[in-house]
């Protein structure tokens, strides 16, 4: 069995660490470089780097803080943000990262996931999802609705439909951010995520309300997913990466361990 990982997520704005609650009233936090190595020096298994303006302020994402982000980890780093075309892709590559997140644009011209998954593999490409719960209907049947630039468009696209129709394409894993747990601390979205898994073959992130450890448990059980992205308990000092993952592995989760 695949062990489980634990990845944190730093979303920077104006290149400053940036926290939210449900993609509104996001404030500045602090430095993250900084961050990203005390991350990786306490067992992070992986990090995820969001521009979360690129999009929405129709730019291309800051390669200078991906650089000195890299120089500071040595552990599988995944950037998003503003990525448009294979250029963007290849540009990140050079800069440090291994992974790639595609969002907007995928949304709007889909042939960007298999493009990357041609230029740079498939394992290098997540198709990263921004995700709202609204009913079940005849345009959602799922429930759930993707959502775009940074939570700022509605889509009408079916979250299910759209993340099959991902791996189909060539993305090499997923990330299940919801909209309605982002920032709040009270669990990951179970439902959501469990849906996703069980329709897919790639690996799946769960994103999104991570605030105890035992919501780490709950999805990667419960959930099903094959890794947990924390962003506020860890970015405020609440937990270590290292505690999470010592209580997972007693939780008789598999985890990688360095202690």
């Amino acid at each position: 069995m695949l062990s489980k990982r634990v990845i944190a997520c730093l979303d920077v704005r104006d290149g400053k660490l940036a926290k939210s609650i449900k993609f509104v009233n996001t404030k500045d936090i602090g430095d993250p470089v900084e961050k990203a190595r005390e991350y990786y020096l306490d067992g992070l298994d992986e990090l995820v780097f969001y521009d979360i303006t690129a999009s929405s302020d129709r730019r291309k994402i800051m390669l200078e803080v991906v650089e000195q982000v890299a120089q500071e980890v040595f552990i599988p780093l995944s950037v998003g943000g503003g990525v448009r075309d294979v250029q963007d892709a290849t540009d990140l590559r050079l800069a440090g990262a291994e992974k790639i997140n595609v969002n907007t644009a995928a949304v709007e011209r889909p042939e960007l996931i298999s493009e990357c998954a041609d230029a740079i593999g498939s394992q290098n490409v997540v198709l990263s999802m921004d995700i709202k719960r609204v009913g079940e209907n005849k345009v959602q049947p799922s429930g759930y609705e993707i959502v775009t630039h940074g939570g700022r468009t509605d889509t009408g696209l079916d979250a299910l439909t759209w993340a099959t129709d991902g791996e189909k394409s060539g993305a090499g894993e997923l990330v299940v951010n919801s909209i309605d747990a982002d920032g709040t601390l009270d669990g990951y979205e179970l439902t959501l995520t469990r849906m996703i898994s069980e329709a897919v073959r790639i690996p799946v992130i769960a994103s999104g309300g991570a605030g105890k450890p035992n919501h780490l448990r709950d999805v990667l059980t419960k959930g099903k997913a094959d890794a947990a992205l924390v962003a506020s308990m860890v970015h405020y000092g609440t937990y270590r990466v290292s505690e999470l993952k010592n209580y997972l592995h007693k939780e008789g989760i598999k985890v990688r361990r360095s202690w």
